[in-house]
């Protein structure tokens, strides 16, 4: 992708990277894009967790075991990957993100922290969004109110979040997730929005809420 193109066309920004702390809702907000906006394209992480209660394989995740997600790192097949909270391996498997982009499709990738560092290596030119809570006690009980995770998960995943809370500012936009309607619109509003090549303009520490625009 590249912001420099002839004139001053404009074209939507075509790759978002969505990223958040855990339990901010990042899957449920995919969920609704994807039900209720088809043409945006959401990318589907490889994953060596086991699936939750009405997770498939291939939609919500490719769930696969250690041996074979080491050996997509070790031939390439990753955009990026990463260990999340000292356990599972997560990854985005490079091919149908160039695919989706060769296209000129709207691309959605809902990632990680760390895969978003990664992803931000190699392509700059992607906006970065950070999911955020409305507040860190609302994480928690969204944490332990899904009740997918033992005790001893569930504190290992408070503290990655508090790490990932701390990164907000590396991201272009932020997001806050008071409502999944609202934030889906939003999200793709981003997506759609057109990139004028000769200002090169991004947005920056720009945070969205219900309540800021009340």
């Amino acid at each position: 992708m590249s912001d420099r193109a002839g004139g001053a066309e404009q074209r939507p920004r075509r790759l978002v990277v969505l990223a958040g702390p855990t339990a901010v809702g990042k899957g449920t907000l995919s969920a609704y894009v994807r039900e209720h906006f088809p043409d945006v394209w959401l990318s589907v992480s490889a994953t060596t967790r086991a699936p939750r209660p009405g997770e498939q394989d291939g939609i919500h995740y490719h769930y696969v075991d250690e041996r074979e997600f080491a050996r997509m790192e070790r031939d390439g097949e990753l955009l990026e990957s990463a260990v999340v909270h000292g356990h599972h391996h997560y990854g985005t498997p490079r091919a149908p993100v160039e695919a989706a982009l060769r296209d000129q499709r709207l691309a959605l990738l809902e990632i990680d922290l760390q895969g978003a560092r990664q992803v931000r290596a190699s392509m700059p030119d992607a906006l970065f969004v950070f999911l955020a809570p409305p507040s860190w006690d609302e994480l928690v009980r969204r944490l332990v109110g899904r009740g997918t995770e033992d005790e001893e998960e569930r504190a290992r995943r408070l503290e990655t979040a508090k790490v990932e809370m701390a990164a907000e500012r590396e991201f272009d936009v932020t997001i806050v997730n008071d409502d999944v309607r609202r934030a889906a619109e939003e999200l793709v509003s981003l997506l759609r929005s057109p990139l004028t090549p000769a200002s090169n303009e991004r947005p920056s520490d720009r945070r969205r809420s219900n309540q800021q625009e009340k």
